[in-house]
């Protein structure tokens, strides 16, 4: 290689002798940087680290001034060193000082050196610093060269993420590894939890930078990809749910990426370069990373986690460790951070550990959050690119109610929430305290607080709030945790377990909710164009009765001598239900014919989600023994707006005339029939939005049992009359100066209505 006395393999070995060596932190970058220099044939070479609060500064040079280590510092983005950071790709000139990002630095003696070649100093996509050669004459510095610096700064980025420079950090600084980040993503579930992190799919540690054998390592990364593209080609092909969050589609993207060509010439030029296969591949996806994670395209950023992906399931392959996190070894005071997981992935974390969830994925409506609710664990959502700032181990502190996370937090910060942690549970203790008082307003309306469930975990709540009764239970739960379709013993197992834990409350049962978001790991996921919109809930029941025989049967038999409610979902004509009915009745007979006691008190109801049954709600409350309001489809459907599209999920307000008008008609239509109305949306178990729903009729509200406490203090706060008066114009277009929400929210303060 030109330019170069021993080519990449020799320097590196130099350099690990170099990193064996018993000597100081700044001894050892002072040997490194002279190798360096020695091995490119130049005149200069320098070392610059990343400092938490955004500056560069030289910790060693080869060439130039030594009294300029540790005084000459820069911005990201000032100077060629700073452009280097900012961009986090290489950059090299024969004519330094032509170029308009040039900064001359008198105290550094660098006036005398015409060509430039420097690259980032990178690690998982995180630029740590920048490593720098330079020489007096003017030197075009050819792509081998440049690879032999990024390969060089591989070691250095080690050097740094393990913390050896701290001995040499000035006081009151620190790398930016350690530099704390505020972050913000979607409310998920309540709650404040300080731990420390637990990657789900934990990153490998490549320890192993240079190769002993190239030949062997090249041999060795063909073997690991092949066998790769296999497995993930047998499940593309079997259409399966492989884990948490991973779908058809995106197994269908990682495999298009691991038959790419020039992703696997890459790989084997870095191990050429004198790396390990495991080095190869961390060294080409940290690279890429650094290179997509200042894109500001969406598809081009989505891609990235792609890549992501199939980088950490090749190094997996590679080192033979288990894609998913060893649950034995969690600390007692763990936060999981994952880009994504599903329900049955969490249940199997030790609960007692666990002290709280973040995602890059996922929002209050996923699955997950569902379960995390009923293991009262913090889940904040949407938390952009979590994964690639976290290290194991680092302090992190999630809030559930305002969807903040706190990464490496100051001892301040940490302190504060620390507090606030102190203050929800003096709150959750007053609410507590209201546990036995009836559900009554001060102007004496009564307004049932009834909970939301849908895994064992959750029964314990029931009496723990003193909730009226179990307003929804989640019956698709058991299916999607389970490895293959549950049997109909298992079912009955379930729904009897579930009435024998609440023997003294009712029970309402929601018919199995699949389709759209919600995929079953055992079964084909259909090719939809709009899945919200198509084959689900009780289409699929209806379409495959056999299924739906099999649930109702299981779930009468388990409220055998008692009152036993169930639910249809996603109904969308009084046709539908009509015709589930009949099945529920027929296998009520059926059991009768044959022997088996039934329920003493069998009703059946239907949830109001589709927006159709808006014109046929007479009818409809007829037919049905009671309502059950879906907020959150009948929300998506009435505004076109899907839920899980972040574009556009927050684009409307529920507490708008639309919605709010909506869900009066519904609860005035049951007042009218004397059918009771409940609503069991997550719009239920917020304070403003209870407020507003108890003003324009409804008199049962369905929640999460961490909202109760809340929404009776709340009720026993409010006067019905009054707000229901208050809220009859905003709804009638006589008012419409303003946002609801603000007036009601007005209305709540100045009378002292907790919010």
């Amino acid at each position: 290689m030109r330019g170069s006395l021993g080519g990449p393999r020799l320097l590196l070995r130099r350099l690990r002798e170099v990193m064996a060596k018993p000597v100081s932190a700044q001894a050892r970058l002072d040997d490194i940087v002279v190798q360096i220099a020695f091995n490119m044939v130049a005149e200069v070479c320098s070392v610059y680290v990343l400092h938490a609060d955004s500056r560069l500064e030289l910790y060693a040079t080869e060439g130039l001034k030594r009294e300029a280590v540790h005084l000459t510092t820069m911005r990201v983005d000032e100077g060629l060193v700073g452009l280097i950071a900012a961009k986090a790709e290489p950059l090299a000139l024969s004519d330094a000082q032509g170029h308009p990002a040039f900064s001359y630095r008198p105290e550094t003696g660098e006036e005398a050196y015409q060509s430039f070649c420097g690259v980032p100093i990178l690690r998982g996509g995180n630029t740590l610093g920048v490593l720098v050669v330079q020489n007096k004459a003017r030197r075009i510095y050819s792509e081998e060269e440049i690879e032999v610096l990024q390969t060089t700064a591989m070691l250095l980025a080690e050097m740094i993420a393990s913390g050896e420079l701290q001995s040499i950090l000035p006081p009151g600084s620190d790398t930016v590894l350690n530099q704390s980040h505020a972050l913000r993503g979607v409310s998920v579930a309540e709650g404040v939890g300080l731990g420390h992190v637990v990657l789900h799919e934990p990153r490998v540690i490549v320890r192993k930078l240079v190769a002993e054998n190239v030949d062997k390592e090249v041999e060795r990364l063909d073997e690991a990809v092949q066998a790769l593209r296999d497995a993930i080609d047998r499940l593309v092909d079997r259409g399966e749910q492989v884990g948490p969050g991973e779908h058809r589609e995106v197994l269908q993207t990682v495999r298009m990426f691991a038959h790419d060509r020039g992703w696997l010439r890459r790989l084997r030029e870095a191990v050429m370069t004198g790396l390990t296969a495991e080095a190869a591949v961390e060294r080409v996806q940290s690279d890429t990373r650094a290179k997509l994670h200042r894109q500001t395209d969406p598809y081009l950023r989505e891609r990235l986690h792609d890549l992501d992906d199939l980088a950490n399931r090749l190094l997996h392959q590679l080192t033979g460790q288990e894609l998913v996190a060893s649950h034995d070894s969690m600390p007692d005071n763990a936060v999981l951070v994952a880009r994504s997981m599903g329900p049955a992935a969490l249940l199997d974390y030790d609960r007692h550990r666990l002290r709280g969830l973040v995602l890059e994925d996922g929002g209050l409506t996923s699955h997950v959050a569902i379960v995390a609710r009923a293991l009262g664990v913090p889940v904040v959502g949407d938390v952009a690119n979590v994964t690639s700032l976290v290290e194991p181990g680092d302090a992190i502190i999630v809030d559930g109610g305002t969807g903040e996370v706190q990464i490496r937090p100051t001892v301040e910060v940490e302190a504060a929430y620390a507090e606030k942690a102190r203050l929800r549970a003096r709150r959750q203790e007053q609410y507590r305290t209201l546990r036995d008082l009836p559900s009554r307003s001060r102007d004496g309306v009564a307004v049932d607080l009834h909970m939301n469930a849908g895994v064992l975990l959750d029964l314990p709540h029931v009496t723990e709030t003193n909730a009226a009764s179990i307003g929804l239970f989640r019956t698709e739960l058991l299916f999607m945790v389970a490895s293959r379709f549950p049997r109909a013993t298992q079912q009955y197992a379930l729904y009897k377990s579930v009435l024998d834990a609440v023997p003294d409350r009712p029970v309402t049962f929601r018919t199995l909710d699949i389709g759209g978001d919600k995929i079953l790991p055992y079964m084909p996921r259909l090719e939809e164009e709009n899945p919200a919109l198509g084959w689900r809930a009780i289409r699929i029941g209806l379409d495959r009765p056999a299924l739906l025989r099999s649930q109702l049967r299981a779930m009468l038999r388990a409220g055998a001598g008692r009152e036993l409610r169930i639910m249809f979902p996603m109904v969308a004509t009084l046709a539908e239900f009509d015709e589930a009915r009949a099945i529920a009745l027929h296998e009520a007979a059926w059991l009768q014919r044959h022997g088996h006691e039934g329920p003493s008190d069998l009703k059946l109801g239907v949830m109001v989600e589709v927006p159709s049954l808006l014109w046929q709600l007479d009818e409809i409350v007829a037919a049905a023994d009671f309502l059950s309001v879906g907020s959150n489809d009948l929300a998506q459907y009435i505004f076109a707006a899907d839920r899980d599209n972040k574009r556009v999920s927050g684009r409307f307000d529920l507490l708008s005339v639309p919605m709010l008008r909506a869900l009066a008609a519904v609860a005035q239509a049951g007042i009218a029939q004397n059918k009771p109305v409940t609503l069991c949306g997550e719009m239920g178990g917020k304070p403003l939005e209870a407020l507003a729903l108890i003003a324009i009729g409804y008199r049962g509200l369905s929640m999460a049992p961490s909202s109760i406490g809340p929404i009776k203090a709340l009720l026993l706060a409010t006067d019905v009359a009054e707000v229901s008066a208050f809220m009859a114009p905003l709804l009638d277009g006589r008012d419409r100066g303003g946002a609801i929400r603000d007036k009601l929210r007005g209305f709540a303060e100045e009378r002292g209505i907790p919010l």
